[in-house]
């Protein structure tokens, strides 16, 4: 029924059927409440309305079990809500393990995407159906907001930092993707579609236009080279820098005796401003590459350290 109204996006996601839930019930709750505080209002107006300028009401006492119903009925419901969002919450912010993982980098006005396999996108999104799809998001310039309407998503995307989301489509078609956060002139030109396809379709799609690319993990190596990074950070560990391999999710010890994981947010400050957070043991004589590099290859940098760890992985190194 809903799907036939206009107003209301379908539901292509796996969440979306259980945040509609959660919405429902919250309407459902507020309509009640205020339909009765209406009621309730109209009632006492007229029946408890002064009738003669020298009445005066007989002083009354409210039972306990009254004053007991409305503070917890109201403070059950609270808590229902709470609980039911945070949930809700925790589980859209995490993505599941094997998810496939794609780069989003929003920019004035447009958004671009780099698959796994390699493929780039502006303003299009190929996705699998029944795949869980995990985005690592950054801006280049402003503050943005990526939102599909039909899968129940929208997460801002800000500038300097990482921010991820997650989504498992259910139904193939096409879906509208908008900017929900004005970030300028042509904010409203910002659009773009998720297209989701049958596994089969998706392949054929991935085939296409993987055989000309590089993998965001094979550009960061050329990169990491073309930068001169592994001239300092060897495999060895005999240069003037950390070994990176393996570096990746991991606790890295820091001059200042505070310890911190190698995470996404972590290595992109590390190129960007390297002398905030020196590890311990190693002069601070790295240069910013502030400037230097952009936001897509910052993401290409860290999939090549990523894929540092998944072959120490392989090879067994503990």
């Amino acid at each position: 029924m809903w799907q036939q109204f206009p107003l209301f996006p379908p539901q292509a996601s796996t969440f979306a059927p259980r945040e509609d839930a959660l919405f429902f019930f919250l309407v459902a709750v507020s309509a009640v409440f205020a339909g009765l505080i209406f009621c309730l209002v109209v009632f006492f107006a007229i029946r408890y309305r002064r009738r003669s300028p020298d009445e005066r009401p007989p002083a009354t006492r409210e039972p306990l079990i009254l004053e007991l119903l409305w503070s917890l009925i109201p403070f059950a419901l609270m808590v229902i809500m709470f609980v039911w969002g945070v949930q809700l919450f925790f589980e859209a912010s995490r993505p599941p393990a094997g998810a496939m993982e794609i780069a989003v980098v929003g920019k004035q006005w447009m958004w671009k995407f780099q698959h796994p396999e390699g493929p780039r996108e502006i303003d299009e999104l190929h996705v699998p159906v029944g795949v869980p799809v995990a985005l690592t998001m950054t801006s280049e310039d402003v503050i943005h907001s990526f939102f599909v309407p039909a899968f129940r998503i929208k997460r801002d995307v800000v500038p300097g930092r990482y921010v991820t989301a997650w989504f498992q489509a259910t139904r193939p078609g096409e879906y509208h993707l908008f900017c929900a956060q004005y970030c300028g002139t042509q904010h409203a030109g910002m659009l773009g579609r998720v297209i989701a396809m049958e596994a089969m379709d998706y392949a054929r799609w991935l085939q296409s236009g993987a055989a000309a690319t590089l993998t965001p993990a094979a550009s960061g190596e050329l990169l990491f080279e073309r930068l001169g990074c592994s001239s300092c950070h060897t495999a060895t560990n005999t240069g003037r820098g950390p070994s990176l391999v393996g570096i990746y999710g991991r606790p890295v010890k820091l001059s200042d005796g505070q310890t911190t994981v190698a995470d996404e947010s972590y290595l992109r400050e590390h190129i960007l401003t390297p002398g905030q957070k020196v590890v311990a043991g190693y002069p601070r004589i790295m240069p910013t590459f502030k400037g230097l590099v952009s936001e897509e290859q910052l993401l290409e940098l860290i999939a090549y350290l990523r894929s540092l760890r998944q072959e120490e992985r392989v090879q067994g190194t503990p």
